[in-house]
């Protein structure tokens, strides 16, 4: 359930990221900071069973890679090859951090 909340938090992330940037009425404002209070909410119960290091990593990088795509293909801003690698290079590390993770509580 751990990992739900951090994929969620994650996810929440991006729609609060973008928030930052859009918003423009008051009631815009007020959706962004109960998104921002969402998302640290679902870090804090994710960090009550796994390491806070590994919940943070993942969470920005889902955040990060999930801004970068929802920037190209929603508000179709410039997106390279270089930046396409360096999104797998951060999927990567969030899975391999995951995969370190599992292993340790065996």
């Amino acid at each position: 359930m751990a990992w739900l909340y951090v994929l969620a938090a994650g996810i929440v992330e991006v729609v609060w990221v973008i928030g930052l940037r859009y918003s423009t009425a008051w009631w815009h404002w007020l959706g962004t900071v109960l998104t921002i209070v969402l998302s640290f909410f679902l870090i804090i119960k994710a960090t009550e069973q796994l390491p806070a290091g590994t919940v943070y990593v993942v969470f920005t990088g889902i955040g990060t890679a999930g801004i970068v795509v929802m920037d190209a293909f929603v508000f179709h801003t410039d997106i390279s090859a270089l930046k396409l690698l360096c999104i797998g290079f951060i999927v990567l590390g969030v899975v391999g951090l995951k995969m370190n993770s599992e292993l340790h509580r065996r």
